[in-house]
């Protein structure tokens, strides 16, 4: 078993590992080897790719994304050896904390490097996209003038540090503000669509602005408000990913996250 970085000539090769009903990841792949704070890595056996993931670094704290082995090779201690590789590269990076978003298959694997369950996030889906939600008079689109007040809210949800990430979406991005005060925020084109709001009201009408063009929705089950919402509105709980930690605990707030990233940014 040989462990290497994993660069874009490989991408290629990833289509045939990827387990059934996994979205498309070649294109999130792409990215991580063209970014600086992500470090993708390779699982090579007779010169064959057989496993894959990545590390995305924030400053102090990093997440461990897109564990994956090939069907015929797993049982063999590659997942395990592949995650470790992935903590190891963390720690060297200067992070204190790694999260994961673990499926059902992967989760013992994580459990016997350390990892513990911080909280669920719950994944809604719906049959088709709201058209009668109506965006709210105080969402506006994002400015410079918000830029600071956004990522300190993003750094006080969150806990982490991730202004390279959201630096690279903001210009397409809404607020809820109010009284000149930024409650609540949403990126769209930041993986399944970002929303961090402080208060119930910018919460829910970001998420009905989300909801006019999405038919899913992810978010801790800490979010009670946002659980009642999917439920008003028909939305059924499709499944359920593990959060889990190594390392330090940070303080966040998990229910001020009315969207989540995805399982590779938290």
């Amino acid at each position: 078993m040989d462990i290497q970085n994993l660069n874009h000539k490989d991408i290629k090769f990833i289509h045939e590992m990827l387990p059934l009903g996994w979205e498309d990841v070649v294109p999130i792949f792409d990215w991580y080897t063209h970014t600086d704070f992500c470090y993708p890595v390779k699982v090579c056996i007779d010169k064959k790719i057989v496993g894959i993931g990545a590390a995305i670094v924030h400053n102090k704290s990093a997440w461990l994304a897109h564990i994956i082995v090939h069907a015929d090779y797993r049982n063999q201690g590659i997942g395990k050896e592949l995650t470790q590789s992935l903590v190891d590269t963390s720690y060297s990076k200067g992070c204190e904390t790694i999260y994961l978003l673990a499926t059902e298959l992967g989760e013992p694997v994580y459990k016997k490097i350390g990892f513990e369950t911080e909280t669920e996030y719950m994944i809604y889906t719906c049959d088709a996209t709201n058209g009668k939600f109506k965006m709210d008079e105080n969402i506006i689109a994002i400015s410079n003038d918000f830029k600071k007040q956004i990522l300190n809210l993003d750094r006080q949800v969150s806990g982490e540090v991730r202004i390279l990430v959201l630096e690279q979406h903001l210009s397409d991005g809404f607020l809820f503000l109010k009284d000149n005060k930024v409650q609540g925020f949403y990126i769209p084109n930041l993986g399944n669509g970002l929303i961090i709001a402080t208060t119930n009201i910018a919460g829910i009408e970001l998420m009905k602005l989300r909801l006019t063009l999405k038919d899913f929705a992810a978010f801790p089950i800490d979010n009670l408000n946002g659980t009642a919402f999917m439920k008003q509105n028909n939305f059924k709980k499709d499944r359920s990913e593990k959060r889990m930690r190594l390392g330090k605990k940070r303080n966040w707030q998990p229910q001020n996250i009315y969207n989540s990233i995805g399982g590779n940014l938290g």
